[in-house]
């Protein structure tokens, strides 16, 4: 299924290297915020964003991002 979502991405050394879906973009936000305080951000870069992606059914009947399409 290809659907807008907010995304929470985490690039290191300019390379995307893991995406959360989030419910909305304040939540992105402050997610994005607990975690640059808590982590290390050397080469490290944290970014929130409407992307279209395709999404996938985990094993739990949660929903993820398996694959951005395109960024808005």
């Amino acid at each position: 299924m290809i659907k807008l979502v907010f995304a929470l991405c985490l690039f290191i050394n300019d390379e995307l290297i893991e995406h959360r879906i989030q419910d909305t973009l304040s939540t992105c936000l402050k997610m994005k915020r607990e975690a640059t305080r808590n982590m290390n951000m050397d080469n490290k870069q944290l970014m929130c964003g409407e992307v279209e992606a395709t999404l996938e059914k985990n094993i739990d009947g949660s929903i993820s991002i398996g694959e951005i399409i395109k960024s808005k």
